[in-house]
């Protein structure tokens, strides 16, 4: 199901922070807003009043009020009416500047809903432009326990019982932070960013086997958990028992770690596979893996080094 808003949504989460008032067109309230290819195309979701290419939500600064005033009457009517034609999600008046009746009338007659704010017009542009794409941008719920873990977003994910909430458990104390258990919402606000949070009906909660549900935040305190935080590294949990037996490969694999990734929306994202059994610490080998990303991401690579430096010896040796 495609995200979408409402002019009346945008206007009760907006007013305050940019001291909108709806000055017409106030029975457009209901005129939504989806996110179907809005944020890769134009017309943009929030712009300045642009007639070849109308923004969902149309601007007017002084430069365009003063644009309008230019028009002779007849261009002035066609030019309003073709704004109104566009049937944008709003119309906003920067710097608290009074609106022309003739606006204003077309407004009230097409049911488009006009407001006013004293921000200025890159203020409101900066601003509508941000909140509508976070608020259209493609979702996505994925089952597993997101945490922060040195400062980086990491994904635990595994089947059912393979222990992850109590991984995340065993992290919380150590130190790191919880965003969200069971069931992470992943939102892709740029093409290689994608936001986890956190559902409210889940907020501080973690769900173990035989202790039920705790609240992290009332347990550890407020710095315990984290809002949200952006996903870099998934650490998958898997129980050797029920995997197929590997092929080949494993001496590379010794080397390297079981490394791969996993699509999540239109954005591969960087996992590795860790095995659950009796007597390892996932704990330490999930921080383990986090500082591990964070080398890579600087270009630190272990294990080319090691064998860069095995044939370095081998060279020598044959010499």
């Amino acid at each position: 199901m495609n995200a979408s808003i409402s002019a009346r949504d945008l206007y009760d989460q907006q007013q305050e922070r940019l001291g909108l008032r709806w000055i017409a067109g106030q029975r457009g309230e209901d005129r939504v807003l989806e996110a179907v290819e809005t944020v890769a195309r134009r017309p943009s979701l929030a712009g300045y009043l642009n007639i070849i290419y109308p923004n969902k939500v149309q601007i007017l600064g002084t430069e365009e009020l003063a644009w309008l005033d230019a028009l002779d009457a007849r261009q002035r009517w066609e030019t309003i009416e073709k704004m109104m034609q566009f049937r944008p999600l709003a119309m906003v008046i920067s710097k608290g500047q009074s609106c022309p009746e003739d606006l204003r009338a077309a407004a009230e007659e097409s049911d488009t809903p006009l407001w006013a704010s004293p921000r200025r017009g890159h203020e409101l542009f900066n601003h509508l432009q941000y909140h509508l794409a976070r608020k259209l941008a493609p979702r996505l719920t994925v089952h597993g326990v997101f945490m922060e873990i040195y400062s980086i977003g990491v994904l635990i994910t595994g089947d059912s019982g393979a222990g992850k909430s109590e991984l995340a458990l065993e992290l919380v104390t150590r130190g790191h932070r919880l965003v969200a258990d069971d069931a992470p919402e992943f939102t892709q606000i740029a093409p290689d960013v994608l936001d986890g949070a956190c559902p409210d009906l889940l907020q501080d909660l973690l769900e173990l086997r035989g202790l039920g549900i705790l609240n992290v935040r009332q347990m550890f305190g407020d710095t315990a958990v984290k809002r949200n935080k952006y996903l870099r590294l998934i650490v998958h949990l898997t129980r050797p028992h029920l995997e197929p037996q590997a092929t080949g490969g494993m001496g590379m694999e010794r080397l390297v770690g079981d490394l791969g990734s996993r699509r999540l929306l239109d954005l591969d994202v960087p996992m590795i596979t860790l095995p659950v059994m009796p007597g390892r610490n996932l704990a330490v080998l999930a921080e383990a893996a986090a500082r591990a990303h964070i080398l890579r991401i600087k270009g630190v690579d272990p294990a080319a080094a090691f064998m860069a430096r095995h044939s370095h010896f081998l060279e020598r040796s044959q010499t």
